[in-house]
């Protein structure tokens, strides 16, 4: 399984924590509304917009609450407006952290994302310090258990796919951002059963620290997606089998 298909594993595992405490879909109408903002309100022309709505109704998030979201961007009166940043740093062992933030009050998430840091014996970086360590690109995730690895690569790669790889039943399409959405169509016209699609930051080197360390990195992951503000956090951490025993 790919460094991407066991981080997935561990965030399918949270997720349904997240669900519980409702913060899931908090975080998933910021995406919403932000994405909304930032361009057409309409998902047909705003490919975020669309990724967003897609993962809120794959989340069970209910009709109302994904339409409040994009009237809060078209400026409903009231409504809160979010900024979207972007920390980086490292984490234990060296390891390079992206972390997506969508905020009403900068100093208190730099605060909270410092401290998280700080407590995991990570530092908090300037702007730029790891950011070259990650490309942004379309992922696409789909379920191989009844189809053909090779087939789903070789239709990836006709329709415009720049990377696949796959293990273990889940075959991973990396593509270039603005060809995420004909991609990911021309798969689903196939017949192949997609499980998730999304823009990601994709590590251009993986590092793969201690067993010890790598749980560390993780734990450190987990606490920091679960500041309100934090939308994602990306790393170069390389998720060995061992690694995923540990905290499975």
């Amino acid at each position: 399984m790919s460094g991407h298909s066991k981080w997935s594993t561990i965030k399918r595992a949270k997720g349904a924590a997240d669900a519980k405490r409702g913060q899931l879909f908090t975080k998933l109408a910021r995406e919403i509304s932000v994405a909304a903002r930032q361009g057409l309100p309409d998902p047909e022309y705003n490919v975020r917009l669309r990724l967003a709505i897609d993962r809120a109704r794959a989340s069970s998030m209910p009709k109302d609450n994904i339409e409040r979201a994009v009237a809060r961007a078209a400026g409903e009166s009231g409504a809160v407006n979010y900024d979207e940043i972007w920390y980086e740093g490292y984490g234990p062992g060296g390891t390079a952290l992206m972390i997506q933030a969508m905020t009403d009050n900068r100093n208190r998430t730099v605060g909270e994302v410092r401290a998280a840091l700080t407590r995991a014996g990570g530092t908090l970086g300037e702007s730029g310090s790891v950011g070259w360590m990650f490309d942004q690109v379309g992922l696409i995730e789909l379920d191989a258990t009844e189809a053909d690895p090779d087939e789903i690569a070789l239709r990836a790669i006709d329709a415009g796919a720049a990377d696949v790889q796959g293990e273990d039943g889940t075959v991973e399409v990396y593509t270039e951002t603005q060809d995420l959405h004909s991609v990911q169509e021309a798969l689903k016209e196939a017949g192949f059963i997609i499980s998730a699609a999304e823009l990601t930051m994709k590590p251009k080197t993986m590092l793969a620290p201690e067993p010890d360390v790598a749980v560390k990195v993780i734990r450190l992951v987990e606490k920091l997606e679960d500041l309100d503000d934090v939308q994602g956090v990306y790393t170069n951490l390389e998720v060995t089998d061992e690694v995923l025993a540990q905290v499975g």
